[in-house]
């Protein structure tokens, strides 16, 4: 067998420009192109924001939802009250600071629940609120403290005193901001049932 390699050609060294190609070549096989890492870390950015936003939305939606919840249950529990058969209306028009408003008590004489509507009540003066008040057979009882809502109507659903005798009445006054265990301050109506 190694008499056939003696009659092979002799060595000849190759040309330096074959040999400078023959180098790139092995270069470039061996380099791996970039982009696509580049698309996977972009794509791997992408997946992630798309996460986050499904999340926060996921949240969002679920956040509404109670609310929306919330509001029909507060919604569903005013109507019964406006529509039972023992619910009586009492309206009465009052005025503040010369300016024209009324109130209106949905009394439910069956689940001894009152709802309260204030309409057109001229803005408080700072640190003063508009305080409700149950007239009782035992003397005056706070029933709520109510913020000037602006133009916006206010409205309270009341549950009646407990131990505080049979109410008689109700009354409203202007007092300071933190509201009063008595009334101290302008009466605004007294109103007997």
């Amino acid at each position: 067998m190694t008499d056939w390699m003696g009659m092979s050609a002799a060595p000849r060294t190759p040309p330096p420009a074959l040999k400078a190609r023959v180098l790139a070549r092995a270069g470039a096989a061996g380099a791996r192109p970039r982009w696509p890492l580049a698309l996977a870390a972009g794509l791997a950015l992408v997946a992630g924001a798309l996460a986050w936003w499904g999340r926060s939305e996921s949240l969002r939606r679920a956040e509404a939802e109670g609310r929306l919840t919330a509001a029909r249950a507060a919604y569903r529990d005013t109507l019964s009250l406006l529509r039972s058969p023992g619910t009586r209306v009492i309206q009465i028009p009052v005025s503040t600071n010369g300016q024209a408003g009324a109130i209106t008590i949905f009394a439910d004489t069956m689940t001894h629940r009152w709802l309260v509507t204030c309409h057109h009540l001229a803005p408080n003066q700072p640190g003063q609120v508009y305080q409700l008040w149950f007239i009782t057979s035992t003397g005056m009882t706070s029933a709520a403290v109510i913020a000037e809502a602006g133009n916006e109507p206010m409205v309270k659903a009341l549950e009646m005193p407990k131990g505080a005798g049979t109410v008689m009445g109700a009354a409203m006054s202007i007092e300071p901001a933190a509201g009063s265990t008595a009334p101290t301050g302008p009466m605004v109506f007294h109103y007997m049932l």
